[in-house]
């Protein structure tokens, strides 16, 4: 069953991300400075990597369901939220202090790739 939220997660992810990388660069490119367009595109980009990585993540469960692959992807949607989420936010209302909690979604896909890789070594 959370193999396929995963996967689902994973696709409207992807989805998001798409459209945001599109909105950034279509819509926003006249309206932010370049400053906030190359935060947004960080945004954009940690989304779409994250969203395959849960995805490849939702794959494995279907495979077999491992606690540590579960918590690694809900690690990788947690830093999505927070990471880009807070860029996101940053870009659209130039609000700087949304920068200082960025680095809790970095810390959340750092903990979704450590323990992908232990759950692999593990097997």
């Amino acid at each position: 069953m959370q193999a396929r939220f995963f996967i689902a997660t994973a696709a409207i992810l992807m989805f998001t991300g798409v459209a945001a990388g599109a909105f950034g660069a279509h819509a926003l490119k006249q309206i932010l400075s370049a400053d906030m367009l190359v935060i947004w595109q960080t945004a954009v980009t940690y989304q779409m990597v994250h969203g395959l990585g849960m995805l490849a993540l939702g794959i494995m469960l279907q495979q077999q369901d491992h606690a540590m692959l579960r918590r690694a992807a809900w690690a990788m949607l947690l830093g999505v939220v927070i990471f880009s989420g807070s860029l996101y936010a940053l870009a659209l209302t130039g609000i700087r202090v949304l920068g200082a909690i960025t680095p809790i979604g970095g810390v959340a896909f750092l903990a979704g790739w450590a323990m992908l890789a232990w759950a692999a070594l593990k097997r």
